[in-house]
Parts: C-alpha cells; sequence; structure tokens
C-alpha cells in the first residue's frame, strides 16, 4: 500500500465553455428568415426530443440545410438556445416595461394582479417549449447567465413596480418580495402553460390568491427599519 502523502493526485479536468455568439449578424432577408427558422425548428426539437438528444445534426436535418450551412449561423446548438433563450427574455423586459407605463398609483390591488398575470402568463405561452428552454438555461453552463440576468431584471423592476402600488418598504425589502413573487409566478406560469384550459384557470386562480395575500399584507405594514 502506498503512502497517502506520496500519492499524487490527478488534476480535475476543468470544462470548456463553448462560445454562445452567433457566426455574424444576418442582415440579407434571406439570412434573417433561415436563423428564425433554425430557431423555430430548434423549438420543436426541444419539445419533441429533448435537451440531451438535441443536437445541430438534426436540428440542419429538420431545416433541410447541411450542418455545414447551420454552421453559418450558430457555431453549436448552446449558441442556438442561447439566442432563444436571448429572444425570451426580450420579450419579458418589454412586458416589464409596459408594466411600468400603467398608472400603477391608481390601480386596485384586483386589477393589477389581474392584469399582471396576464400579460406574463401570455409570454410564457408564446414561447415554445418554455419549460425545456428555462431547464437549459439553468442546467447548461453557457446559458446560466440568461437565467441569471432573468432573475435580476424581474426582481429589479418588480420592486419599483411595488414601491409604485404602494409598498412603504426599503428597497431591499421590496427586493426581497420581489424574489418571493418571481419565484412563485415564474413556476406556477411554467405548470400553467402545461395545463389543459379548466386545470390551468384553476391553477391560475389559486397564484392570484397567494398574490393578493402576499402583497395585501405588506400594502398594510409600513416599514420601521
Amino acid at each position: 500500500m502506498s503512502n497517502p502523502s506520496e500519492t499524487t493526485k490527478t488534476p480535475t479536468a476543468v470544462k470548456t465553455m463553448q462560445s454562445v455568439s452567433p457566426r455574424s449578424e444576418p442582415v440579407q432577408s434571406r439570412s434573417i428568415k433561415r436563423a428564425q427558422q433554425i430557431l423555430d425548428v430548434t423549438s420543436e426539437l426541444l419539445e419533441t426530443v429533448g435537451l440531451n438528444d438535441l443536437n445541430t445534426a438534426i436540428i440542419a436535418k429538420e431545416v433541410g440545410i447541411s450542418v455545414g450551412s447551420l454552421y453559418h449561423y450558430f457555431p453549436n446548438k448552446h449558441a442556438i438556445l442561447y439566442a432563444m433563450g436571448k429572444s425570451w427574455l426580450d420579450s419579458i423586459e418589454e412586458v416589464l416595461t409596459d408594466i411600468q407605463e400603467w398608472s400603477l398609483e391608481e390601480m386596485p390591488l384586483s386589477v393589477f394582479i389581474d392584469q399582471v398575470t396576464d400579460i406574463n402568463l401570455r409570454t410564457y405561452r408564446q414561447q415554445r417549449a418554455v419549460l425545456r428552454l428555462v431547464q437549459a438555461m439553468f442546467s447548461v453552463q453557457e446559458l446560466r447567465e440568461l437565467d441569471e440576468r432573468h432573475d435580476d431584471m424581474v426582481i429589479t423592476q418588480m420592486a419599483k413596480v411595488f414601491k409604485r402600488i404602494g409598498l412603504k418598504k426599503h428597497v431591499r425589502e421590496r427586493e426581497r418580495i420581489a424574489r418571493l413573487y418571481l419565484e412563485v409566478t415564474h413556476s406556477t406560469y411554467l405548470v400553467v402553460v402545461n395545463q389543459n384550459e379548466r386545470r390551468a384557470a384553476r391553477t391560475l386562480s389559486d397564484l392570484k390568491l397567494m398574490l393578493t395575500c402576499l402583497l395585501e399584507r405588506h400594502l398594510n405594514e409600513v416599514d420601521t427599519d
């Protein structure tokens, strides 16, 4: 038996992150349409074959181009998924911008909750395979930045919204409440989009009840810190 002090350790291999930058931004109409087609087909495949079995060969075949042609647009599957995730984040940012333009100070809480859940759920439903995309953003190292950006964006913007609807709290407390809001709504939307109409309506109703309880409590409290 060798002396433990004399045993050499094999260095742990560090996984090299793949580039997620597109080869180049398409400018011609035909190239723009092709890039979008690649994203659309990948969304369909992500839903049918799953993340682990998804690869550029399958994507290229479904698009009807060679793998070499696909590489003119994206260097690997993670770059395609990154582009999908970034597009979805852009739509979330648009929703948050729209909410900021509402007359929040005069809006009854029930109306605010109805509208904020409806506009967000619409965005989740518009993104095909949103559950698998979100799972990829969380689990794939190359996409983790998108997951973090999503959380930071929602928390920061909703903390501002909560101030305008009347939460008299320090910004750090509003951000804590906004993180709870994010965790509850985000996970629920991902469930609702995969439920039948009747079940989805009941789940959404429960979500609105939870948000009402959360926000009513803090609307009736004044931060003494």
